[in-house]
């Protein structure tokens, strides 16, 4: 590496982040030793998320995904929101406009300065944001953008977990930022969290197989996001309030103690989606749903899936005997509208998903304890025919 290509990339380095992006580090394009990808979809850990199985060798060889590359450009946008956002029904990242949408504009933007300072056309490099078949994390580990915590996250010095990823791939080399583990021996996962296990200890569903693998089919993240189907009964009383997605493993992480609020400038605040109060979610119509979740990251889930996310979280919120007011915070349930979410829980009996009337039976024997549940149900039930639904009325 001489000057003039330091200089070159230092200079880059700006011009990105004068586009928007927080953080901004380069890696050599050279394929990843397998980090365990193969022996983790060989274990069913994806669930059924198959594409991350078909893409497999596109994620550990950047030249199958851009022949010629050489260099790997890892951008992070900062989503932290400040500490005076307290955790509710959402994730903290779907608390905005979808970032697939609004950090876009920002890679097109890098492309074309990419080609007016290397010289290169549209077809030197490929950008992708947290949807296409490469390593984020691999190559933000690889840059120095960050490390990989024992919670399977990128932790980074200087924004904690709060960082989304975006890579651009291309052709032309750009001498390489040192990884943040340079001069430590090579290790998995956690290799500067020292003993810490918060994250580990903090998963409500113990989803962790060891530090750093995460287990979809344990996942919150998981089964709230891209689950479309039945969530099983014995991880349901441990999801507490949550509709989308699940922060808990990243909130506790002591490195969070560097990170600063985002400045937003690829990102578009959703203030109203943290307003938003659990009756209203189970009270949601087709185009209710669209008008309230129409460019966001919720629209992926579709409006089964949040009802039946919904479902569940009234069924722990207002569990016969339980306190509302330790499930969720004030924003999002009160212990006054259980009558208002038991009405709305009923109704829901005779969705016309299944998948959503299993999820709205399973809440309401929660809500009024076995017996009172199975009196309130009996006219449901005896609509009922479809066998995914009549297994919950008879589970224990």
């Amino acid at each position: 590496m001489n000057a003039p290509e330091l200089d070159r990339r230092e200079r880059l380095r700006a011009r990105l982040q004068e586009l928007g992006f927080d953080a901004v580090r380069f890696a050599a394009a050279r394929p990843i030793p397998d980090p365990g990808l193969r022996a983790w979809l060989d274990a069913g850990n994806h669930a059924d998320m198959d594409w991350l199985a078909r893409t497999a060798d596109k994620r550990l060889d950047p030249q199958l995904v851009l022949l010629g590359a050489q260099t790997v450009i890892v951008l992070g946008v900062n989503y932290w929101p400040g500490a005076q956002v307290a955790p509710g029904a959402f994730a903290r990242y779907a608390l905005h406009a979808d970032y697939h949408d609004t950090v876009r504009p920002g890679l097109v933007a890098a492309g074309r300065l990419l080609e007016g300072l290397w010289g290169i056309g549209g077809d030197d490099y490929r950008y992708y944001v947290d949807a296409g078949p490469v390593l984020e994390r691999g190559w933000a580990a690889a840059g120095g953008l960050g490390f990989q915590g024992k919670n399977g996250n990128l932790i980074s010095r200087g924004h904690g977990n709060w960082l989304l990823l975006a890579a651009i791939l291309l052709r032309p080399a750009i001498p390489p930022d040192e990884p943040m583990t340079a001069g430590r021996p090579a290790g998995g996962a956690g290799q500067l969290c020292g003993k810490c296990t918060c994250c580990l200890a903090a998963c409500p569903t113990a989803a962790f197989s060891r530090p750093g693998l995460v287990d979809a089919r344990r996942c919150i993240s998981y089964h709230t996001i891209e689950n479309r189907g039945m969530v099983p009964r014995e991880l349901r009383s441990r999801f507490g309030a949550r509709v989308f997605g699940c922060d808990d493993c990243l909130a506790v992480c002591p490195w969070n103690r560097f990170a600063q609020e985002g400045r937003s400038a690829l990102l578009a605040r959703r203030h109203d989606l943290g307003a938003l109060r659990l009756v209203e979610l189970l009270r949601l119509t087709p185009e209710r749903f669209r008008e309230v979740f129409r460019g966001t990251a919720v629209k992926r889930t579709k409006l089964a899936g949040v009802l039946r996310n919904a479902c569940i979280a009234a069924g722990n919120v207002w569990v016969a005997n339980g306190d509302a007011g330790m499930v969720a915070p004030s924003t999002l349930a009160a212990p006054e509208e259980r009558e208002m979410a038991l009405a709305e829980l009923l109704r829901l009996t005779r969705h016309e998903s299944p998948v959503v009337r299993a999820h709205a039976v399973w809440a309401v024997r929660r809500v009024l304890g076995p017996e009172p549940g199975r009196s309130a149900l009996a006219e449901a039930r005896g609509n009922e025919t479809d066998p995914l639904v009549l297994a919950e009325y008879v589970a224990g």
